[in-house]
């Protein structure tokens, strides 16, 4: 076994320990359905910000995305990073934050579905959130394993690739399932703080190695260089030093479009909002949770985009996916401080994972037994049977992500590529337009959902009978974001037509804003 194993194996096991130990301690604040499901409403800024920042960044943004758009785009890839800062934290925090908190406490709403129901008065609203979450936030988690446990195989080759899932799988369930939201907030905290020092770190290390020549040669050996002959994916130093993506525009513009403004419109992210305790807490945590992304997105794409220097233009054998497995293992293998660095960007890597993990785990579990089986069932389920079943569903949910991603499932995978703008494209207006406008009816907001599901829906069937359906995979950013913008004029337009029949309800829902 080699030095930079055991240190990590010693991290592993530190870390485990830590998070088991939170769990535990979080048990008693997760007796009740809102203790587990949103902390009782009493989180801190602090939490609630690294929560948020957190449940946004996974390993497949390091893995997958920065080392593909930086190898691909270069500086410009830096982009997304600020957009993900500005309009997908900051904004969001800004606009949707306080009334998110307000309005679902005045409707005792604990998930996305459940304020679906209660804003618009409509169970058919909720058991479709509730399927729609369902269907597509358990492939995205599964692809989250997936690209986590190959990382992890490249630092330890001789394992396989499920091992590595698996004990993700079971740390993740034990202290979800035994703390909740309590844990997974508290847990979020300490994951936070790794992910901020371990992008630090990572970007003093690249920045350091000889071919990228430190900050002030780096641009310029950017600006230098030309691909090797035969490469699969030629570009020039002049596309990699462009700021604004060069040939790779539109496409730049469409992701950052896509992993900023969805944000707006996912359950797992808006949920932060129900928990945070009060209009101080929002301040603070506003301000926090964006230097949070700014340092782990901006970070992410700035190291992605030196990878073509430090692996010398040379693609791995792995792909595109293997791209910052392999700038860690060149840049961090040698001298023993840099296997301790290696040690800790591998657990900040575990630790991006497992935050977004329990989020989505946490959201989808909750969509069933919350929202789906007691609105199918159509009689009340005691509380006590509801906080089983939904301890019980986090662990069905993270055994299926586990499986899904042990399986090379050619569908599992492709809707995975779909699940960001797909949700958010069916909650973005119904939710935004809800919390803003008392003109927003019923059929407008279920119009709202249907509208990305058809939108999504219909450009997929119409790109697969032309060409093919990895040519559709291709092209889901551009789906998503035609679906979001979608979603969002079709709400009041149909609202428009149609009329509000309990104006009385929606008065009294909306004096929320006029209380503290």
């Amino acid at each position: 076994m080699t030095n930079a194993q055991i240190y990590t194996i010693i991290a592993l096991c530190i870390y485990a320990i830590a998070m088991a130990l939170i769990g535990c301690l979080s048990y008693g604040k997760s007796k009740t359905l809102d203790g587990f499901l949103i902390g009782g409403r009493n989180i801190g800024a602090w939490a609630t910000a690294f929560a948020y920042g957190t449940t946004y960044f996974s390993a497949v943004v390091f893995v997958g995305y920065a080392g593909q758009h930086g190898w691909n785009i270069g500086l410009g890839s830096i982009w997304i990073g600020v957009g993900n800062a500005v309009l997908g934290c900051l904004l969001s925090w800004i606009l949707f934050a306080n009334r998110t908190r307000k309005m679902t406490k005045k409707l005792n709403a604990r998930t996305m579905s459940d304020y679906f129901e209660k804003r618009y008065a409509s169970k058919g609203m909720k058991i479709l959130a509730a399927v729609i979450i369902f269907i597509f936030l358990v492939p995205y988690s599964a692809a989250v394993y997936k690209g986590l446990g190959s990382l992890f195989s490249a630092v330890f080759p001789g394992v396989e690739t499920w091992v590595w899932m698996l004990i993700i799988a079971c740390l993740t369930a034990v202290y979800l399932v035994a703390g909740g939201y309590v844990a997974t907030a508290y847990t979020d905290l300490i994951q936070g703080i790794v992910m901020i020092v371990g992008v630090v770190c990572l970007i003093c290390a690249v920045l350091g190695h000889s071919a990228v020549g430190g900050l002030s040669g780096f641009v310029e050996n950017l600006r230098n260089f030309e691909s090797l002959p035969g490469d699969p994916n030629p570009t020039t130093g002049a596309q990699l030093t462009n700021i604004f993506g060069g040939s790779s525009f539109k496409f730049l513009c469409f992701n950052i479009m896509l992993t900023s403004f969805g944000t707006w419109g996912l359950p797992q992210m808006i949920g932060k909002f129900y928990a945070i305790k009060d209009t101080a807490a929002i301040k603070r945590g506003t301000i926090i949770s964006t230097i949070f992304c700014v340092v782990i997105g901006c970070g992410a794409y700035l190291i992605g985009s030196t990878s073509r220097l430090i692996l010398g233009g040379v693609l791995p054998e792995g792909g595109i996916d293997s791209i910052i497995p392999t700038v860690l293992m060149e840049v961090l293998s040698g001298g023993t401080l840099g296997i301790i660095l290696l040690a800790v960007i591998m657990i900040l890597l575990l630790s991006a994972s497992m935050s977004t993990l329990e989020a989505v785990v946490l959201t989808s579990a909750s969509a069933v037994a919350v929202d789906l089986i007691p609105a199918v069932r159509k009689k009340e389920t005691k509380p006590e049977s509801q906080m089983l079943l939904t301890r019980i569903l986090c662990l069905v949910f993270v055994a299926c992500s586990f499986i899904f991603a042990t399986q090379n499932i050619p569908i599992i995978v492709s809707l995975m590529s779909f699940s960001w703008g797909i949700v958010s494209g069916c909650f973005i207006g119904p939710y935004i337009w809800g919390l803003f406008s008392k003109k927003i009816t019923k059929i407008g907001a279920c119009s709202g959902i249907l509208s990305g599901l058809l939108v999504v829906g219909i450009s997929t069937l119409v790109i697969t009978l032309n060409a093919d359906f990895a040519t559709a995979a291709k092209m889901s950013p551009e789906m998503g974001v035609a679906a979001m913008a979608v979603s969002m004029v079709i709400v009041p337009l149909v609202s428009a037509f149609t009329k509000v029949k309990d104006t009385e309800r929606v008065e009294e829902i909306f004096a929320c804003y006029n209380e503290e």
